[in-house]
């Protein structure tokens, strides 16, 4: 059983070609590759007083009708077609989950494990008949990927109790992501328990991607812009923990770190207690993704023009990890990384006139201690300027003044050539020239 799985088409009604784009209204495309099979995607409903999940519930107003997948039902016609996820309807239904078999039903019952919700199909980009082509194919991506569910003792861990579908669509453009969140819980109990499931769907418009790229400088960064970083080839922003109101780490806001600005923030971040003993690996992995977020950065533009096809204008990120493995063969307990230091080496490049910020190096640093049902979780970024600056001149110059060495000639000349000018008496006319000159001014 699969949540994009195959549905029944009444052969009483004829199926109605599809348009180029989706209507409001039209139901979800999918395609199982393996099997070559063209779904629709599906939600379970609940059905009866008690709300039994039914997972292929036939559409809308069935209620009081006699319910088959097989077959139509001849009072109500609209009955012989499943319930079908549509267009731009966001669907919010909630089912109660029977288990006859816990044991068998934890590992063997696809409906509580997080994989059939969209690992072995895709949706289509825009409706179709019968031709599939590999483009307009749309693979659901999970925003955290739980691990399969598991048995210890009488209780099954990591069991989905709720599935929220986000479909971002582009106008006639089609479908152009889906996302799929998950949370898990444990169900203990003798056989016949039973737990409740919650599925949502809604939409959001996404924007025609513009051919222009947000910069955070040219070519330098500037101060408060966000730091741009790389995650296999894909440009985006460093981000770090934020905490919600209650003082617990939030799930889908995170603080965007901006060049130049040294911050600290911290929240706390629960686990539930004893799954440690059963999977240590994928508590480490959940807090580090908390940390860093989903796609850990790999490196750092230099600039804030960065792109991402040059490889020489993005530094890596040197990592010093916890090493958690030699210290839990050690102390046999589960260690988690509590804290994540993030350090930018930065300078000033070019011309004194008119300098730009470039990117140095980073380096990621975690700190690890031992698991808590409720741990507090820190993020700290910090920026060291590292620029050399050119010694500065000594002095400004000094103005110097100073006359022609032949200033005083002509009137040595004029005086030596007569004799009747020698002696005192050419000193007293050489005085009473200059002086004659100043007065004149």
């Amino acid at each position: 059983m699969q949540y994009g799985g195959s549905s029944f088409i009444s052969p009483l009604r004829s199926q109605p070609s599809p348009s180029a784009f989706y209507r409001v209204g039209d139901p979800i495309q999918t395609y199982f590759a393996a099997s070559s099979v063209l779904s629709t995607l599906q939600q379970p409903v609940g059905i009866g007083v008690s709300e039994r999940c039914v997972d292929g519930n036939p559409a809308g107003e069935c209620t009081g009708a006699t319910l088959s997948l097989l077959a139509p039902s001849p009072s109500h016609p609209s009955c012989s077609f499943p319930y079908f996820s549509a267009f731009l309807e966001s669907k919010n239904t909630s089912c109660t989950r029977m288990l006859t078999n816990l044991s068998e039903s934890c590992t063997m019952d696809p409906s509580l494990n997080a994989a059939s919700y969209y690992s072995d199909f895709t949706v289509l980009k825009v409706p179709v008949n019968l031709t599939i082509s590999q483009p307009i194919q749309v693979k659901i991506i999970p925003v955290l990927q739980p691990e399969a569910p598991w048995m210890d003792g009488n209780t099954c861990h990591n069991v989905v109790s709720e599935v929220i579908y986000e479909v971002a669509f582009s106008g006639i453009h089609g479908i152009q992501n889906v996302s799929v969140e998950f949370k898990v819980t444990s169900v203990s109990g003798t056989p016949g328990t039973s737990f409740r499931q919650q599925f949502t769907l809604h939409f959001r418009q996404s924007r025609t991607p513009s051919r222009t790229t947000h910069r955070s400088g040219n070519p330098g960064y500037l101060t408060g812009a966000p730091v741009l970083a790389l995650h296999n080839g894909t440009r985006q922003h460093v981000t770090i923990l934020q905490n919600q109101a209650d003082g617990r780490c939030s799930d889908s806001l995170r603080h965007e770190v901006q060049f130049g600005m040294n911050v600290r923030t911290g929240c706390k971040f629960s686990i539930p207690l004893g799954t440690e003993k059963v999977n240590c690996s994928h508590i480490q992995e959940t807090v580090f993704q908390a940390l860093h977020g989903v796609r850990r950065p790999q490196s750092l533009a230099v600039t804030g023009n960065a792109d991402p096809i040059q490889a020489e204008e993005w530094s890596s990120i040197l990592l010093q990890n916890c090493n958690v493995q030699a210290v839990e063969n050690r102390d046999s307990c589960c260690l988690v990384p509590t804290s994540l230091e993030i350090q930018v080496l930065w300078a000033q490049m070019g011309l004194r006139s008119n300098p730009q910020a470039q990117v140095l190096g980073a380096r990621f640093l975690y700190q690890c201690e031992s698991l808590k049902s409720l741990m507090p979780l820190t993020t700290a970024v910090s920026f060291t300027d590292m620029t050399e600056w050119p010694e500065p001149p000594r002095g400004w110059p000094s103005m110097y003044w100073k006359l022609p060495f032949d200033f005083f000639f002509p009137f040595k000349a004029a005086l030596s050539r007569g004799k009747c000018c020698q002696g005192p008496v050419a000193g007293t006319l050489l005085v009473c020239f200059v002086l004659g000159m100043i007065f004149s001014f």
